[in-house]
């Protein structure tokens, strides 16, 4: 297997603060209805569905709301039709990101990602200018520690993954987003602990080094800003950023 993932610097999540726990319930939702949509609201059935549930627990969402979110999803609740979009920009530097938001009001995702572009001296990129240089994959995380690789690699090459690579204390498993469902439901029936982050993601083929500590710090800025907004899920970048700029 080959090639390496910088998963570190792949995406961005925030922690459930609690200062922030109703804009991460709000997004947690938001996944739960579009999955719960495309595939169902059995999570027996729905291995997507399953995942966005592990979140929800990691961020100890009401019950009522996951449910509620879920029927939403199935039509046994009225709620705002959802749509994907995607925003491409650069950062300073020429990092790229894609910006992935589940919205009910284009507009207002498209003057809040611009207005938080603009205050951290990003800017929007025309079509394909970003996404020619990521690629959407199935990826699947799994936690490295006291596992033999050798017998992970044969179960998930069996199980139709792309490539898998090691990346600090995690595994990578890179799939075809089709195949995700099926890959990630048999490392999980062998007993692997799967990360919450795992996926279909939006994969950089190609990076942008940061070495400068001013420029690192000026990227995580930018990049939390955009998190922070009401529309935004997630937040890809092809920056990889070097240890030393974000230590001391």
């Amino acid at each position: 297997m080959s090639g390496h993932s910088k998963w570190s610097t792949i995406k961005h999540k925030k922690g459930a603060a609690d200062a922030k726990r109703g804009k991460i319930f709000s997004k947690l939702a938001k996944e739960l209805t579009i999955s719960a949509r495309a595939s169902g609201g059995d999570p027996g059935a729905n291995i997507t569905l399953r995942t966005i549930l592990a979140k929800c627990k990691a961020a100890n969402m009401p019950a009522d709301n996951i449910e509620r979110a879920i029927k939403k999803g199935t039509g046994e609740l009225q709620g705002a039709a959802l749509e994907e979009i995607l925003f491409e920009s650069y950062a300073p530097g020429g990092v790229g990101l894609v910006i992935q938001c589940l919205s009910d009001n284009r507009n207002r995702s498209v003057a809040d990602v611009r207005h938080a572009l603009q205050r951290h001296n990003g800017k929007l990129a025309g079509t394909n200018q970003v996404m020619r240089d990521f690629q959407r994959r199935g990826q699947i995380l799994v936690d490295a520690d006291g596992v033999d690789e050798d017998k992970l690699t044969e179960l998930v090459l069996d199980a139709g993954a792309d490539d898998m690579s090691r990346e600090g204390g995690q595994f990578e498993i890179l799939t075809a987003p089709a195949a995700y469902n099926v890959v990630s439901d048999k490392v999980t029936a062998a007993g692997y602990k799967v990360s919450e982050d795992s996926g279909v993601n939006f994969v950089p083929t190609n990076w942008v080094p940061v070495t400068d500590k001013g420029q690192a710090e000026a990227l995580l800025k930018l990049v939390e800003a955009i998190e922070d907004l009401e529309d935004v899920q997630n937040v890809y970048m092809n920056g990889d950023i070097a240890d030393e700029a974000v230590e001391g």
